[in-house]
């Protein structure tokens, strides 16, 4: 994202009871197009582990005391998620970050993982991910599934307030792409932001 449509100001700072714990593929790590480190940036209860590094095998994860792991992916024997929404456990919600062959793995490659159980999330509309391509159609962002996930465990305030800062990152880069008018962008862009055109080489006003 250009400076100009910074979103630093309006990301959240969100305080949850469940740990999440995001396991990312480095490759997916070094894409500007990754939201998985948007997701943890915003909640303050998070942490993010690197896997698939060439010779160095991935460690097991260090869960909370007391917390009860569970693994945010769709295997056959996954659990519907929000058959634990009134639970009073504490959870730690580990979240594979990566294209569907990477996330598929992480079971398999982290240690300790192959015993957490998994839970799927309930159905719901499509993603508004327009900035990559998903191949499969029930597909959702990192952050998009961390948000509903949340809303089934937290409540639906975390939700919407991921999916707030999510919307103007996606918003404003089709903004800045001439693909939407700023009229129908929910959260607007900063005063003075001119959008460039490929077309003249030159940078036009909002529009």
């Amino acid at each position: 994202m250009h400076g100009s449509l910074c979103v630093c100001a309006l990301t959240p700072r969100l305080e949850t009871r469940t740990r999440v714990v995001l396991v990312i593929h480095r490759f997916e790590d070094r894409k500007p197009t990754n939201t998985g480190r948007l997701a943890t940036l915003c909640l303050t209860n998070s942490e993010v582990v690197v896997r698939g590094t060439p010779a160095e095998p991935s460690a097991p994860l260090a869960l909370p005391p007391g917390s009860r792991p569970l693994l945010l992916f769709p295997d056959p024997d996954a659990r519907p998620l929000h058959e634990l929404a009134n639970s009073n456990d504490t959870f730690t919600l580990i979240v594979p970050d990566g294209n569907w062959r990477q996330a598929s793995k992480v079971r398999k490659r982290v240690p300790g993982m192959s015993d957490v159980p998994c839970v799927s999330l309930p159905p719901g509309p499509a993603s508004i991910y327009r900035l990559r391509t998903e191949t499969r159609e029930e597909g959702l962002s990192t952050l998009e599934a961390i948000a509903r996930a949340l809303g089934v465990l937290e409540g639906t305030q975390t939700q919407e307030a991921l999916e707030r800062i999510f919307r103007t990152i996606v918003e404003r880069t089709l903004w800045a792409r001439g693909l939407l008018d700023a009229r129908d962008l929910e959260a607007g862009v900063p005063d003075g932001v001119k959008r460039h055109d490929p077309t003249s080489g030159v940078a036009r006003g909002i529009s």
